[in-house]
């Protein structure tokens, strides 16, 4: 998917979805209205009662998940039912309580068995993630790693090295979240590419097309979530088409990609 982005001279556009939000929204035509817009992946978030990094609005979707009655179990069985339709990749976003209460390696295999191609567990130690990277390898799953912006260089080193498909790079401290301003991520950028060859994708507070076009402009991807995940929870409150409403919202992104 990145060697396509650069091939047509723009960045990669990874919008972030919460599983089973909006309620009552099957996932397959979310992830499909996604690919029609112009995404070119999407990570979905598996809903956990105490989300670590993620602002009010990741968070409360999460929360309306879990009381709808979404589990581990039913975003697999929904992921498998829509794979065959979709031909974009998806990345897991999962915390490390629900990986090693699952049975690590055993977790891995079964994403990878109903069609995930990457998976991120943003919570996990960083000592203690060879386990799974080693899983996520046997599988051909994408693992990625995260770094913050004020992540130590030799610490940014080994967090690149723990990596395989991309790297996350946060573009900005803090909670996750919508922004006014653009995140500056050009000079983490110079300094992360001298130490790794894997694709750069930048998230946290990016919301508008002019985040993205700005963010792409040094990274090779972007990933927008809670400017969406309020936007498909808008449509729901306005009692608006939420598979009409991620598609429009993600057209102008994708737009924005080629910076």
């Amino acid at each position: 998917m990145f060697a396509r982005c650069r091939a047509e001279g723009r960045g990669a556009l990874m919008p972030f979805v919460v599983a089973g939000y909006p309620v009552g929204t099957p996932l397959g035509d979310l992830l499909r209205a996604i690919e029609a817009g112009g995404g070119d992946a999407v990570e979905i978030g598996i809903p956990f009662s105490d989300p670590i990094a993620d602002g009010p609005v990741i968070a409360a979707a999460m929360h309306d998940a879990l009381v709808a009655g979404v589990t581990v179990d039913s975003v697999l069985a929904d992921v498998a039912a829509a794979r065959a339709e979709i031909a974009m990749p998806l990345v897991a976003m999962v915390s490390v309580s629900i990986v090693d209460r699952l049975g690590g390696p055993t977790f891995i295999d079964r994403l990878a068995d109903v069609g995930f191609d990457g998976v991120i567990v943003p919570d996990a130690d960083l000592d203690a993630i060879d386990v799974l990277r080693e899983a996520a390898t046997r599988r051909d799953l994408a693992f990625t790693t995260l770094i913050a912006p004020d992540t130590a260089a030799d610490r940014a080193v080994a967090i690149a090295r723990g990596a395989c498909g991309f790297v996350y790079v946060l573009a900005r401290r803090g909670l996750t979240g919508e922004r006014q301003d653009a995140p500056d991520v050009a000079d983490r950028m110079a300094s992360l590419r001298a130490v790794t060859d894997l694709p750069l994708v930048a998230g946290f507070g990016i919301s508008t097309p002019e985040h993205v076009a700005a963010v792409v402009g040094h990274a090779d991807g972007a990933i927008v979530g809670s400017a969406l995940v309020r936007g498909l929870g808008d449509a729901v409150v306005t009692k608006a088409d939420a598979i009409a409403a991620a598609r429009a919202f993600v057209e102008p992104l994708a737009a924005a990609t080629r910076g």
